[in-house]
């Protein structure tokens, strides 16, 4: 039960993707998660949920009952309800063992985003987080005995995660590339990156600024493109504008290879201090390509071995010195690039696919929680 292609967003195509890796005749069928009925049913859609509907909750749980397992993306944003609280009816109804993967933990949640998760949490068979950092957040933070949280990443393609770590030759002739991508909106931090790009007028020939991604779709239904139209006036104002290029298609898997095949660095200047997942930065490291971000927790646990560099928050300077580095010294940007192949080694989605089959075939072990 997830969003699910044709919705954009990081969850429908995280869910897309483990589903195409797990074993064929194991992937089952799906319950998305929509805010109104989207029509005909995409390919191994079973139904929909539609947000604050309480016969589409009982709808939901009668079609997960009907497998053997139930596999629940969590996130607050995506189900109807206070705080996206309609999940725990789902959970309630189910008869089968759920797996609930949480792609957001916070430190600081409100007192109903606690109840919420610890209620989800005690309803769950199993719970899957995607770091460390998450697994110890949760145990430490919330209501979950330890044993029933299980760490597994987030997934990257295998045509790019099981490559060996390419050989990068400095092209000074060429203009260097950097890179953003993903679905846009504010706490990107794209700006502090643009106003790196003004500190690194200095180099020869000075570096681009790819920023690729549509603007997320809720963004764009409450705030249109006013953080984009942002974004292009800073780097007017600060004298980039030629050398900030924005491309706001949805990139499929061959052209965002490609665009990343094409690039130097990697840039991730997310404003978030909580973030635990993000599977750009997984993809990013699995490509190879030396990645500069911000110290958000699942950035600090993957690149601290030296897959990358990190740097402070809302810092221009900070960010303009780690990409000069790694633009300028190429003992640097290898030394990242081995770092990440090394890391790169079990991030495939076929290796994650198999965690998650192990996992399901251990439940018949695990004793069911008591759902009050």
């Amino acid at each position: 039960m997830s969003t699910y292609p044709p919705t954009l967003c990081g969850l429908a195509s995280f869910t897309a993707s483990l589903r195409a890796a797990l074993p064929a005749g194991t992937a089952g069928g799906v319950v998305r998660l929509v805010e109104s009925p989207a029509g005909p049913l995409p390919a191994g859609v079973v139904g929909e949920l539609v947000a604050d509907s309480a016969a589409g909750c009982r709808n939901a749980a009668a079609l997960l009952n009907r497998y053997e397992v139930a596999i629940v993306q969590h996130e607050y944003g995506v189900y109807g309800g206070e705080d996206g609280d309609d999940v725990l009816r789902v959970l309630a109804m189910l008869s089968v063992p759920a797996v609930v993967v949480l792609h957001t933990v916070l430190t600081e949640p409100t007192a109903h985003q606690r109840a919420v998760l610890n209620e989800v949490l005690a309803a769950a068979t199993a719970v899957v987080t995607m770091s460390e950092t998450a697994r110890r957040r949760l145990v430490t933070g919330y209501e979950v005995p330890a044993g029933r949280v299980h760490v597994i990443p987030h997934g990257a393609p295998d045509s790019v995660a099981l490559l060996p770590v390419p050989h990068r030759n400095p092209r000074w002739s060429r203009q260097r590339q950097v890179l953003t991508w993903g679905l846009l909106g504010p706490g990107k931090g794209i700006e502090w990156g643009i106003e790196a790009m003004a500190v690194l007028g200095d180099l020869r020939p000075a570096p681009r600024y790819v920023v690729a991604g549509r603007t997320h779709p809720k963004v764009l239904a409450r705030q249109g493109e006013h953080y984009r139209d942002f974004l292009a006036s800073r780097a007017e104002s600060l004298g980039v504008r030629d050398r900030v290029r924005f491309d706001s298609r949805y990139l499929d898997a061959g052209s965002l290879r490609r665009l990343v095949a094409d690039t130097d660095v990697v840039l991730l200047p997310y404003d978030s201090r909580e973030q635990v997942t993000s599977g750009v930065l997984i993809e990013a490291v699995t490509s190879r390509t030396p990645v500069v971000a911000t110290r958000f927790p699942h950035a600090v646990e993957l690149l601290s071995g030296g897959a990358g560099v990190l740097v402070d928050h809302q810092d221009p300077v900070s960010i303009a010195a780690a990409v000069r580095l790694v633009l300028t010294d190429s003992a640097v940007a290898s030394g990242i690039a081995a770092a990440a192949g090394f890391a790169a080694r079990t991030l495939g989605w076929a290796s994650v696919a198999r965690e998650y089959c192990r996992l399901v075939a251990n439940l018949a072990r695990t004793p069911a929680p008591v759902v009050a």
